[in-house]
């Protein structure tokens, strides 16, 4: 009987002791456990989850696959047709802005983020609620990390990316008290959680309406979080003018035709943060540097010129038809 209990505690103490430090095989496991742990996440949680067979052992290739590349130059193709299609969504923004005023009205007093803006970012990211992700945002990034080998620059900022958001995500659901197994986070293929796609790291902006605790599956809670996030990370505190914009519908469509005409450019910048050169569409055009201003902000959202030039002008045509009715 003693020796029954002497092997009992044995094998409970080394089952525990696992439990109180970061070591792992994968070091960047042990990288994430670290972050979490430092943050305030219990050893056995970190542990817990980074050894999880449902998390950790699982990977979604569908994710991997789109993250490549040639599959990204070609979402930034699609972008433009999908920015002319969404065109004929302009009404459902309209009548979410309709819906959600009292939302929409706080989001531009407290933030100083006009409602159009909040409404476009909504709709290109899931139609305003109408697309719901099917991925696991944890799974997809634990892929990303476990992939990829990181040695160009690219490949880099993809590990540091993934991690970050596998630390966001323990520490998110450590926070709610869910377990491990538990912790599911639809997103898309790109691990965005959410109406307005929010990528874990970025839940630090989620604002709630009512309530304390932000519900980025609530359109009041994603309104105030779009609203927030373009306020504090990209400065956006000054509601636009949109009497003294340029007919921005119009400006897209030259856009799209210099993008074709000049492989390497963009919409706002002359040179990017590794020094790369671009042809800067606005670049000399003093007409349009206020719009390059909020293009530029956007951009915080989401890096695509497509993307930010989309925004405008759906807001854009968002704002004539509120004004007309």
């Amino acid at each position: 009987m003693k020796y029954k209990i002497l092997l009992f505690l044995v094998f409970t103490t080394l089952l525990s002791a696992k439990y109180i430090n970061c070591d792992f095989k994968n070091e960047n496991y042990t990288d994430v456990c670290k972050k979490v742990v430092k943050e305030g996440v219990s050893y056995r949680y970190a542990n817990q989850f980074l050894l999880s067979y449902f998390k950790t052992q699982k990977f979604d290739e569908i994710s991997w696959t789109y993250l490549q590349p040639s599959k990204i130059e070609h979402h930034r193709i699609q972008e433009r047709k999908a920015n002319n299609v969404l065109a004929s969504y302009v009404p459902k923004m309209v009548a979410n802005l309709k819906k959600y005023k009292d939302v929409y009205t706080e989001a531009e007093l407290k933030y100083g983020v006009n409602r159009e803006i909040i409404a476009a970012i909504l709709l290109k990211e899931t139609k305003l609620g109408k697309i719901h992700p099917t991925h696991d945002a944890f799974i997809v990034f634990n892929t990303m990390v476990v992939r990829t080998k990181a040695k160009t620059a690219r490949e880099k900022w993809l590990l540091r990316m993934g991690k970050s958001n596998m630390v966001a995500i323990i520490k998110h659901c450590y926070k709610e008290g869910v377990r491990p197994s538990k912790c599911h986070l639809p997103s898309s293929y790109a691990g965005a959680v959410g109406i307005p796609q929010f990528m874990p790291s970025s839940f630090v902006y989620a604002k709630s309406y009512k309530g304390k605790v932000a519900d980025l599956t609530k359109m009041e809670d994603a309104i105030l979080s779009v609203a927030n996030f373009l306020h504090k990370k990209a400065k956006f505190d000054m509601l636009i003018d949109w009497d003294s914009m340029p007919d921005i519908p119009a400006i897209e469509q030259e856009w799209y035709e210099y993008a074709f005409t000049n492989k390497e450019s963009s919409f706002v910048y002359v040179t990017g943060k590794n020094g790369k050169l671009f042809h800067c569409y606005t670049k000399d055009k003093p007409e349009l540097q206020t719009l390059k201003e909020y293009a530029k902000k956007i951009m915080r959202y989401n890096n695509s010129s497509n993307y930010s030039v989309g925004v405008m002008s759906l807001a854009y045509q968002a704002h004539q038809q509120l004004k007309a009715k």
